[in-house]
């Protein structure tokens, strides 16, 4: 079983349950996926399936590209992604795989690249506190003692300062589908997931390969 499959990421809305409590979900157009490369042992040294989704004009695809997609029986693909299979011999190039796999109630881990915001400070990069309001302070918002001194004489190494926020993959884990749409496309998750409307996720199914 391939481990997941990509999409976009719709935006959020509300459910009911059946208990009447309402639960924040977000709406994700998962799939139909294509296979374009299948890889095993053999040739590449692990078993995994490079899928694509979505549509993109040819014309911004460049010649390798082409080539490659060409292979599959595809003309375009907006995004292409590789996830993990125990036996890739079950599958063929061509291939479309769709949200069949996943049903209510399960739990999967969404990754997808949250927004930037550009250069930030402390305060909202890392969620510092902040100096005090009272009129002679000069440490509203900055970081403070960095600790570098006569020694060390410099700043350690992952030190939390000021930089540059977002546009990075963040994972979600353990998220709840509350419902499967399979005639849309659509899977509702419980809960946020990384990145803006009509970003590129991943969804993936938890511990699916037997180590």
């Amino acid at each position: 079983m391939c481990r997941g499959l990509i999409g976009k990421k719709l935006g959020m809305t509300v459910m009911f349950s059946s208990e009447g409590k309402c639960v924040p979900v977000t709406v994700l157009k998962v799939g139909p996926c294509v296979v374009t490369q299948i890889k095993s042992n053999e040739t590449d040294g692990y078993n995994a399936l490079q899928i694509g989704f979505g549509e993109k004009k040819k014309t911004r695809i460049n010649k390798p590209v082409q080539g490659h997609l060409k292979k599959g029986g595809l003309e375009s693909c907006e995004y292409m992604r590789e996830f993990s299979v125990e036996n890739p011999e079950e599958y063929k190039l061509g291939q479309i795989l769709n949200i069949e796999m996943f049903n209510v109630g399960d739990l999967v881990d969404v990754s997808g690249i949250i927004k930037g915001r550009g250069f930030s400070g402390v305060i909202k990069r890392h969620g510092f506190s902040g100096g005090r309001k009272t009129h002679g302070s000069h440490c509203h918002r900055i970081p403070g003692s960095i600790g570098a001194s006569a020694w060390p004489s410099r700043v350690f190494k992952g030190k939390k300062l000021p930089g540059h926020y977002g546009c990075c993959k963040q994972t979600m884990r353990n998220l709840e589908i509350i419902d499967v749409r399979q005639h849309d496309n659509l899977i509702l998750l419980k809960g946020a997931v990384p990145g803006p409307r009509s970003g590129m996720i991943s969804v993936l199914k938890p511990n699916v390969i037997k180590k």
